[in-house]
């Protein structure tokens, strides 16, 4: 009988945007951190039989470019982790969602999230966020890298990792993810109590409990509690703590265009996104 093999690697969506590579970057400290695998993956369209040749190997030879810069910027890091690349045809989305199937983590960069999405990256991470079978990272970036003449800004490198503390199921996997960021980027962690508490106080007895194991295990890890009681988003849309990252449950994987924002959009409120399973 055959038995599902170990998730070993980390996976990144590259479409030839400074997003992606930047979304490259912020994945080769996951990768480091746990001894796996990076592997890039372009998706290129499939093509009718009766299609052009000539559009197919244009496809191929901007895969193959861009799949080259971000495994360029990636050694210039000079991080010691192994760098796979490869090809794969149909949309990103169904090709990241393919990917999620033994991926420990996917990875997408995203200059915003919005009606009209400027990337095709982009345009794809809210679906996968929504749908994959592993925990999915959209790494924000501040500025489209299409606009002419200028590069991205990087998701901040300072700020909380804001991770998501109630009563669910599921809640033990999205610390177990937070504060493993959080320590991993050397971040504090703001705990969003998102008990439905009071007129907005901070449910103090239930985060002792829920964060208790998690302060024993990484001590070196500071925590400052918050009531979110609205929830994830609409305190992350009106905190004015600087947050980098944002670590939630599928159950509000709905709530992830919000997080990241629309492009163009800046300020505090608008950050990056893990989304755990």
């Amino acid at each position: 009988m055959d038995h599902p093999q170990p998730a070993q690697r980390i996976v990144v969506g590259i479409d030839g945007s400074d997003a992606a590579i930047n979304a490259a970057r912020w994945a080769v400290t996951e990768a480091v951190g746990r001894n796996m695998a990076l592997r890039l993956v372009h998706a290129v369209p499939d093509r009718h039989a009766d299609g052009d040749a000539v559009d197919d190997d244009l496809d191929v030879e901007y895969a193959e470019t861009s799949l080259r810069a971000a495994d360029a910027a990636l050694q210039g890091l000079g991080e010691q982790v192994k760098v796979e690349c490869d090809i794969a045809h149909g949309t990103p989305e169904s090709v990241l969602l393919h990917e999620s199937r033994r991926a420990a983590m996917v990875c997408v960069g995203s200059v915003g999230i919005g009606r009209i999405a400027s990337k095709v990256l982009g345009s794809a991470a809210d679906a996968v966020a929504r749908h994959a079978q592993c925990p999915v990272a959209i790494i924000r970036c501040d500025r489209d890298a299409a606009e002419p003449g200028s590069a991205p800004e990087s998701a901040p490198e300072s700020g909380y990792v804001a991770v998501v503390v109630d009563d669910s199921p599921g809640n033990d996997a999205v610390l177990e993810h937070g504060f493993r960021e959080a320590r991993l980027r050397g971040a504090p962690v703001l705990a969003m109590g998102a008990w439905r508490w009071g007129l907005g106080e901070i449910p103090y007895r239930q985060l002792d409990h829920r964060l208790g194991p998690w302060v024993s295990r990484y001590p070196e890890v500071h925590v400052m509690p918050a009531a979110a009681r609205r929830g994830a988003a609409e305190f992350l849309a009106h905190t004015q703590e600087s947050v980098r990252l944002a670590v939630v449950g599928a159950a509000d994987a709905d709530k992830v265009a919000r997080i990241v924002g629309p492009a163009g959009q800046r300020g505090r409120g608008r950050c990056s996104v893990l989304v755990v399973r």
